[in-house]
C-alpha cells in the first residue's frame, strides 16, 4: 500500500519526473517541457476519495503516478467493481468528456494516490503544440483498448477460480493492496466465495 508522503515534496518530485519524461523524448527543449508541464496538474488524493461519480461529466483524463484507483458500477445498491488502475495506467472516458455524457460509474482511490490530470482544454492545446504527443497517446489508448476487451473476453469465458488464477499471474500486486471484498466483486464472487477459492488453491 503507497504511504503518505510530504505532499508537497512529493508532487514537486514528481513534475520533475515528468519533465524527465519529456526531455527523454529528445524532441523537446526546455521552453517546450516548461510548456508542456504548465499544462499537467500534478494532485494526491486520500484512500477513499472519489474522482469521479455517477451522473457526473468527466472532463479530464488522470495518469496514475502512484496508487490504486478503482471504478465501480451501483447495480440496486451493491457495488460492482470492474477495474483497479494502478501505476503508469491512464484513465479516460472519450465519450463523456467530448460528448458530455454524465458517467454511468465511480472513480475511487483504494489507497493514497497521486495522479497527473489534464483537461480536456489543455489536451486539445497539448496535441496542438505538440502534435507527436497525439500520435503516441492514440497508440497508448489503443493498447489499452485491446488490453480491456481481451480482459473482458477472458472474464466471459472463465470460472471464478480460473479468474482468480488469472490475478495471481497477471497482476498479484493487487492481492496485497485491495480489500478482499473489492476483489471478490472484481471476480464476480461473494467474500466467503473468494475465501474458499484462495484456500482450495492453497491446499493444492
Amino acid at each position: 500500500m503507497a504511504n503518505q508522503p510530504n505532499n508537497i515534496e512529493h508532487i514537486d518530485s514528481v513534475r520533475s519526473s515528468i519533465r524527465k519524461c519529456f526531455a527523454d523524448l529528445g524532441s523537446f527543449d526546455e521552453a517546450d517541457i516548461d510548456a508542456a508541464v504548465e499544462l499537467i496538474t500534478i494532485k494526491a488524493y486520500k484512500k477513499g476519495e472519489h474522482l469521479l461519480r455517477e451522473g457526473e461529466v468527466s472532463a479530464k483524463s488522470y495518469s496514475i503516478v502512484s496508487g490504486c484507483v478503482r471504478q465501480y458500477y451501483l447495480v440496486d445498491g451493491e457495488e460492482k467493481t470492474t477495474f483497479f488502475y494502478t501505476e503508469g495506467q491512464s484513465i479516460f472516458s472519450p465519450n463523456s468528456s467530448s460528448e458530455r455524457i454524465p458517467a454511468k460509474y465511480y472513480l475511487s482511490c483504494v489507497e493514497y494516490t497521486t495522479l497527473s490530470i489534464m483537461s480536456l482544454e489543455n489536451q486539445k492545446e497539448m496535441y496542438k503544440r505538440f502534435p507527436m504527443l497525439e500520435s503516441m497517446s492514440r497508440m497508448s489508448l489503443q493498447e489499452e483498448l485491446n488490453n480491456y476487451q481481451e480482459m473482458l473476453a477472458t472474464y466471459i469465458t472463465t470460472n471464478p477460480e480460473e479468474r482468480y488464477l488469472n490475478l495471481l499471474k497477471f497482476r498479484p500486486e493487487l492481492l496485497n493492496r485491495v480489500p478482499q471484498y473489492q476483489l471478490a466483486s472484481y471476480l464476480g464472487v461473494t467474500p466467503e466465495s473468494l475465501s474458499r477459492i484462495r484456500k482450495r488453491i492453497f491446499i493444492k
